[in-house]
Parts: C-alpha cells; sequence; structure tokens
C-alpha cells in the first residue's frame, strides 16, 4: 500500500553554494559513500543536488518531514548493480521510520536536480 508520495526540485548551485559557505554542511547531508561518489563525478554538484532532491522528497513523502531523531545524511541515496538509484535508511532515521519500501526516481541536468519518492508499507 502507498502510503506517501513526495518530490523535490533543487537548484545545483544552491548546493555548492551551501557547500563552500557552511563548514560541515556536506558531511551533516551527505553519507560517506555519498560523498566519495559525487566528488569521483565531473559534474559533482549535479550528483550532489540529486541527492539532496532525493532526501528532501523522501521526508516528504513520509508527511511529517524531518521524523524526531532523523538525519538527512542517514537517508542515503545508493545505485543498484543495474545503476538504479535506491535509498537506504542507516542508523536512528531506519530505527523512528520503521519497515519501509521506497522507489526513488532522480534526474539531473547542469543547473536543476529533481526527485520523486514513494513510500511503501
Amino acid at each position: 500500500m502507498i502510503a506517501g508520495l513526495g518530490t523535490d526540485l533543487t537548484e545545483t548551485t544552491r548546493i555548492a553554494d551551501a557547500m563552500a559557505r557552511q563548514s560541515g554542511f556536506r558531511e551533516m547531508v551527505f553519507s560517506a559513500n555519498e560523498i566519495a561518489y559525487c566528488e569521483a563525478k565531473a559534474n559533482k554538484y549535479e550528483h550532489y543536488a540529486a541527492r539532496f532532491a532525493a532526501k528532501e522528497a523522501f521526508f516528504k513523502a513520509l508527511g511529517t518531514g524531518w521524523a524526531e531523531g532523523s538525519s538527512f545524511n542517514e537517508v542515503e541515496v545508493v545505485n543498484n548493480p543495474l545503476g538504479k538509484p535506491e535509498l537506504v535508511l542507516k542508523g536512528n532515521t531506519a530505527v523512528v521510520v520503521g519497515e519501509v519500501k521506497t522507489w526513488l526516481s532522480i534526474s539531473h541536468i547542469k543547473t536543476i536536480a529533481s526527485a520523486v519518492v514513494i513510500i511503501e508499507k
């Protein structure tokens, strides 16, 4: 049963600017695996923005925004063996949210990233 749907658009420059301005922003928002993935890309801020949009869309799909005790960097975007993006919940966020199945679609161009998340219970 579908329990939630969330969507988000994120400007690539907004993420690049936040990372330049705010010490620790990258580590607060992204997991170590996501940072390694994005830093290896030629257009890394497009990839960071897509992952940020996915996290925002996930929290919107929950219907509560940030659930108490959850954290952005505990919602991780990974690619399955075929390259399809998926969400993995870690740490306290996994505990707070509980058992859910998520569906994720992300897209990005030079200036904008988008994500759609469906949560199934």
